[in-house]
């Protein structure tokens, strides 16, 4: 009975259980810029939030309210992501990035509704790590740095 019972449990248990490997679902506070502000003055925006809940977006950096949003992330260990050209700018926040975490998504969301092909919205890259209490946003010419106080 147990060798019937056991292997059904486990198969329940991994389809149920949530995987959190792409985290995003909460809101973001800006916390901090690190970097050179080009246009945006980054201190009209701390403490905003970016907001992502399933099919649904709103926040100081993107919004897109249910309409074919998308989003698809990259892996990376933590010196891969470091030495990728692309990414040079997250470098003056390496400790802060990498702290307690052994793995970087890179994400890369998108809003586009094919009745309004004029207005998509693309937000890259939107990093985050598996410790899931911080994310990153690469905007301009720094990085914003960002909080969750309320993980789902």
């Amino acid at each position: 009975m147990y060798e019937k019972f056991f292997p059904t449990l486990l198969v329940f248990l991994s389809i149920a259980s949530p995987g959190q490997a792409d985290f995003l679902d909460t809101t973001w506070y800006v916390e901090k810029f690190t970097g050179e502000a080009w246009a945006l003055d980054p201190a009209t925006i701390m403490g905003a939030g970016q907001n992502f809940y399933r099919g649904y977006s709103e926040g100081i950096f993107y919004s897109c309210d249910y309409n074919h949003q998308s989003s698809t992330y990259t892996t990376y260990d933590i010196e891969s992501f470091f030495l990728n050209p692309e990414f040079r700018l997250f470098e003056p926040l390496r400790s802060e990035i990498s702290s307690s975490a052994q793995t970087i998504f890179v994400h890369r969301i998108t809003c586009s509704s094919p009745d309004d092909v004029g207005n998509r919205r693309v937000l890259y890259p939107f990093v985050t790590n598996d410790v899931r209490q911080q994310a990153w946003y690469l905007f301009e010419g720094g990085v914003y740095s960002m909080r969750s106080h309320n993980n789902r």
